[in-house]
């Protein structure tokens, strides 16, 4: 059977409304459910974070002293790595929460900048198969910032 095109002149303006009712019904849905999928990750980890910075702050020396010839920052690195944790730990919240999604997923994109080039820097890394792991880790980081300026970029529709 031959492919048909149906352009939209012929479709009743009921049926094209309750397809546009069904669809921003379930985006309704998914809006929640997203910001709870990604707002519980950033308040998780950013507990861990806070609660024992570790290795993390041995990681960020570099990324730090680069950041200091230009943004006055403290200088005691654990405070800054906790001072980006508790950040991810609010933001995360807030965006789980519903509440001012916009503003908290551009703060969780903006820690995640140094967090990635801390931890993830894999052009630095002679190891292959180590460099190849942390090459993922830095492109998933950079899929989850761009995840994050959707989020900035969302405006829910006003039911009608």
């Amino acid at each position: 059977m031959p492919a048909r095109t149906v352009l939209l002149k012929d479709v009743p303006r009921t049926r094209i409304e309750s397809a546009m009712t069904t669809t921003l019904g379930m985006l309704a849905l998914l809006r929640p459910a997203a910001r709870i999928l990604t707002g519980s990750t950033y308040a998780l980890l950013g507990f861990d974070a806070l609660r024992a910075p570790g290795a993390r702050v041995d990681h960020a020396a570099v990324v730090l002293a680069a950041v200091r010839e230009i943004v006055p920052l403290p200088a005691d690195d654990a405070l800054v790595v906790r001072g980006n944790a508790a950040v991810q730990v609010l933001g995360g919240t807030l965006l789980a929460l519903g509440r001012a999604p916009r503003l908290s997923a551009l703060a969780l994109a903006g820690s995640l900048i140094p967090t990635t080039l801390a931890g993830h820097a894999y052009w630095t890394i002679e190891d292959p198969a180590a460099r190849k792991l942390q090459r993922i880790q830095f492109h998933k980081n950079m899929a989850m910032i761009g995840g994050l300026l959707f989020a900035v970029l969302d405006q829910p529709q006003a039911h009608p």
